[in-house]
This record gives C-alpha cells, structure tokens and sequence, in this order.
C-alpha cells in the first residue's frame, strides 16, 4: 500500500497524517506552530518514520502558487514574521527526498470535498470556512483555481447591516469586509462573548445570517458553482445553515433561474462538509496523491 503525508500547516498548529492516495487516514499527530528552526525538524521527524512516497501540503498564507515562480511553494506575506518568504515546499522535498505539492488549506479542503465528499460527482464547488479567518477555494473541472495569486473570498466587500455596531468590521486592511464582518473574531469583537459560547436566539445570528447570505449570493452570480459548502468553526452553529438559505432564496428573488436554489432544493445546494473536520487533510492527502502523478508523467 502506497502511503502518503499529508501537512496541514496552520499558524497555531502543524497537523501530521499519514493515509492513503484515497484520503483514508491512518495516523494523525500535531504540535505547536512556534519558528521554522524549531517545526520544520519536528515535520521531518514525524513523516521520516514512514515510507511515504510524496507529501501533500495544505498552508496557512499568502502562498506562492506560481508553477514558474522561483519562489513556487513559499509562505509570502504573512502576519506570522519567523514565516515570511518560507520555502516551505522546497524545504520539505529536499529534507524528505520525496516529490510534494502544497495550496492553501481551503484549497484542500475545496478539493477533497469536490473529489469525494460534498460535491461528489459535481463538475465545480466552491468550499468556505468560517473561523478564526474566513478563506473559500474554488474548484473547477478538478482543477483548483488560482488566478494571479489564490482567492480571496473573506476580503469580499458586503453591504454592512444598519443595525451593526461594528459596521466597519475589524479587518486591518478593509472596511466591511466578509471576515471583517464575519469571522469568529469579528463576532467576539463586537459582542464581547465567543461564537461557541452564544445560543441560537443570540441577536449575532441574526447578522452573521445576513452577511454569510450575502457572500453566497455573491458566489452564485459570480461563479455560478454547482454546490457550496460551508464549513469552520463558526458554522458549528447548525442552526446557521437554514437560516442562510432562506435568506440566500430571498437576496436571489427568482433571478437565478436554476431548481438548486429554489426554495425546495436549496437545502442541497449550500451544504455543511461531508467530511466534517476532516477535509483538509484528506485534500493534503489528495494533493500528495496528484505529486505521485506529476512525477510518474515527468519520468515517462
């Protein structure tokens, strides 16, 4: 049985498996994210006990995913300053001796829903989660979109609530911006408590409603993708789920003229994660899966 690791690199934490090119895990282990000196040896000591035959990276960014850039598979500019201009693809080839592919988590976790969770048998998907960040990956005829750089759905600009005391959001960068308004964060900003520890008749529902709504919509008339997911923290909320559809069905008001988002088969069109907190790794998994691949055709 082929092996394969799979990185998920976060800015708190660094998340090791070791699975299958299916996406089936078989060992798990994680520690802190603290300097490339001190993690980058802890990866390679970890997945140095197997014989794996590539790696799979889904990262924390801005990513370089310039196939012809110099820097192809380096951390940019992140917040986390040990990081900035990492290499961190190239790092983990060269310590590892085996070929890799990296994208952004979401990215990941975007084509491990397409390939076999949610949007199984779909020909595009557009995967979010809402958390500690708001990030979404876009996938396209199995091919995971980029762009000049990668999406950025969180930096999407919305229309803010006239009731909104945080009506600006808390984004450094942009005023009301989708994670300004709407990542965990930005919730316990603006009502002093944590998402997780708010009740359903929490009035904060109604605003994140309103604004995750509005995101969708924006997805359906820009991208027009077959199915959304919605995963992260955040959307541990179940109750979110209807809410947002019946909010998406009321912004869209009949224009798109497509069943999948009519009211009686919206429930099928904005969807959680069929595989639950597991879709970032198996999107890693799948990633290193796709190196096996690139190497097997560049030695034919």
């Amino acid at each position: 049985m082929m092996l394969i690791g799979a990185l998920e690199a976060g800015g708190t934490k660094m998340v090791c498996s070791i699975g299958t090119a299916n996406g089936d895990v078989l060992q798990r282990s994680s520690f802190p994210t603290t300097t490339p000196a001190e993690t980058i040896p802890q990866i390679v000591d970890f997945f140095s006990k197997f014989s794996i035959a590539a790696i799979g990276i889904g990262s924390f960014g801005p990513l370089d995913l310039n196939l012809e850039s110099p820097n192809y598979g380096s951390i940019t500019s992140t917040p986390k300053t040990e990081w900035q201009n990492f290499p961190l693809l190239t790092e983990l080839e060269n310590e590892l001796g085996v070929p890799g592919m990296i994208d952004t988590d979401v990215n990941a976790a975007a084509l491990a829903e397409y390939q076999i969770g949610a949007g199984k048998r779909k020909n595009s998907l557009v995967y979010v989660t809402v958390g500690t960040g708001v990030g979404g990956g876009i996938v396209l005829n199995g091919e995971i979109v980029h762009g000049l750089v990668h999406p950025e759905v969180g930096h999407m600009i919305l229309a803010p609530m006239k009731n909104d005391s945080m009506s600006d959001g808390s984004c450094p960068f942009h005023k009301h911006c989708l994670e300004g308004l709407a990542s965990g964060p930005a919730i316990e900003k603006r009502w002093g408590l944590s998402s997780r520890l708010m009740m359903p008749d929490h009035p904060a529902w109604d605003l994140e409603t309103d604004y995750l709504a509005q995101m969708c919509v924006n997805l359906i008339v820009m991208l027009s993708p077959e199915i959304i997911v919605l995963g992260g923290g955040v959307m541990q909320q179940a109750h979110l789920y209807p809410r947002i559809r019946e909010k998406v069905v009321d912004l869209l008001n009949g224009y798109v003229a497509s069943d999948a988002v009519s009211e009686e088969h919206i429930q099928s069109y904005i969807v959680a994660p069929a595989l639950g907190v597991n879709s970032g790794v198996v999107g890693a998994l799948l990633l290193g899966a796709r190196a096996v691949d690139s190497r097997k055709k560049m030695m034919e």
